[in-house]
């Protein structure tokens, strides 16, 4: 045989013709020099796979060729195969079908970074830049979102339970505070949280804490059907302890901030 190693292409991978009459040790290291001189004509990016033709092998031999061939190139050889018709057609549609799973979950993921990427920048570009002190984010924060600022913020919307804002200055929710705030995050305690309805899961004011008890809002009525009405409130520092009263101008002139 002219060439002892062939290399030939098919429609499903490659093909190794080998000269049957020489000795196996010396195959091999043709087979070796033949898979590096042609390294860079490989697509490594994809599984591929290999029959072999001109020899009878064994399954040691078949493995000293795949071990030979991947310590000279990237080729990335995952089936063996023989040349029958019918082998070949169902190796050809499980490829097919392998290429059409990696595609949709690199779909999936894609889709999935850009509705992180979406979530985010919904939150950013909400920002309207007030002055050097204060910011204002509008819209309502779902459970899941957080909300993190340089110095104080008004919120204009709700914060659903689930959801927290933090800020190294003061919290104001023009809506419903249900979820998580954290004022005064650098330590201050003179920062207060407003909201125009306090009804949070926890409030932390520098390094004190304070739950809201489990019925923070009790019902009333006859039935206990009817619930008060929303009553603008204020949470601040003093002792050591938080206190969440209705806003006034009596507790205002009386903060300490």
């Amino acid at each position: 045989m002219k060439n002892p190693v062939l290399i030939k292409g098919n429609k499903y991978g490659i093909s190794l013709a080998l000269d049957q009459s020489l000795e196996f040790n010396e195959l091999l290291e043709q087979i070796g020099q033949k898979f590096k001189d042609s390294a860079k004509f490989f697509d490594s990016s994809h599984q591929t796979a290999i029959s072999f033709e001109g020899r009878i092998l064994s399954n040691e031999e078949i493995q000293a060729i795949l071990d030979t061939i991947k310590e000279n190139c990237d080729l990335d050889i995952a089936y063996v195969i023989d040349n029958s018709e019918e082998i070949n057609e169902r190796f050809q549609t499980a490829i097919a079908l392998n290429d059409a799973l990696k595609q949709q979950m690199e779909l999936q993921e894609r889709m999935k970074e850009q509705e992180r990427e979406e979530t985010s920048s919904e939150i950013e570009e909400t920002y309207i830049p007030n002055c050097d002190d204060g910011r204002f984010y509008k819209g309502t924060l779902r459970s899941g979102q957080a909300i993190d600022s340089d110095s104080s913020i008004i919120i204009i919307g709700d914060v659903n339970p689930g959801a927290s804002v933090t800020a190294k200055g003061n919290i104001i929710v023009l809506g419903c505070l249900k979820g998580t705030a954290f004022a005064g995050s650098d330590g201050n305690e003179k920062s207060f949280v407003a909201a125009l309805d306090m009804i949070p899961m926890q409030i932390r004011i520098g390094n004190v804490i304070a739950r809201a008890p489990d019925n923070s809002r009790p019902k009333k009525g006859f039935f206990k059907r009817e619930q008060p009405e929303a009553e603008a409130k204020i949470a601040y520092v003093e002792e050591q302890n938080i206190y969440i009263e209705p806003i006034s101008k009596t507790v205002l002139s009386d903060l300490k901030l």
